[in-house]
């Protein structure tokens, strides 16, 4: 694992994993806990560990977070600029597969991340989609004001990925039938705007919790493998 940083702030900096073999491509690993500082990309080192041993090359992602800098538009500033830091030459990686794999706010956040030219894929686990919803349903005790600084309205579609659809690349939702921390509406709620619109998205319905589909043991975690299997 090395630890390259994107960006000046202790936040900006990722850890690159390479694996034993030949490497199918690239999963870019977005933690989530629902944009907060709290919460950090130690979420996904046991996610990066699965995925190299199954010789993916794994980027997980730190990023600037609210209550150390971060909300609407730092976060997103940061994924734009940890995906653009795969293409350093001297990295020397493979980008023509390139998979987003977002938790919760993560999901969000690779989603969105979605139309900015690196990813080839998505898949999103138990992924805050739409925001006003969401704000509406206070999830996470009203983190989406708190990301965006004020109640989500029109002038912020440019970071709601349901506002955003379809993207031009696929979007696979992985998302637990007993979650009660994001619920299932969010992700079916947005295939379905993106199928109505000619778009490419498949909804996963698992079995499980909020957490089940990052639980590298868990049926949830195989079925985000055989998505992974397909691309790569």
């Amino acid at each position: 694992m090395q630890r390259i940083e994107y960006g000046p702030d202790p936040s900006q900096f990722g850890e690159l994993t390479w694996p034993p073999g030949a490497p199918r491509g690239v999963v870019v690993v977005v933690h989530g806990g629902f944009w907060k500082a709290a919460y950090d990309l130690s979420l996904g080192r046991p996610l990066a560990a699965d995925l190299a041993d199954r010789d993916w090359v794994v980027w997980n992602v730190e990023y600037r977070r609210v209550g150390n800098g971060g909300g609407a538009p730092q976060t997103l500033q940061d994924l734009t600029a940890a995906l653009e830091r795969l293409r350093d030459p001297e990295l020397d990686l493979d980008l023509s597969t390139v998979v987003g794999l977002g938790h919760s706010a993560g999901g969000h956040l690779a989603t969105w991340a979605g139309g900015g030219g690196v990813l080839t894929q998505v898949i999103s686990q138990a992924g805050v989609l739409d925001l006003e919803s969401a704000h509406r349903d206070r999830l996470g005790d009203g983190a989406v004001e708190a990301f965006l600084g004020h109640p989500p309205g029109p002038a912020d579609a440019a970071y709601d990925p349901i506002a955003l659809a379809p993207l031009d690349i696929p979007v696979w939702c992985v998302h637990g039938r007993a979650d009660d921390v994001v619920p299932l509406s969010q992700s079916e709620e947005y295939v379905d705007r993106v199928q109505a619109a000619g778009g490419r998205a498949e909804l996963v319905v698992v079995e499980g919790d909020h957490d089940a589909v990052i639980d590298t043991g868990s049926a949830a975690w195989d079925r985000t493998v055989s998505i992974l299997d397909l691309v790569g």
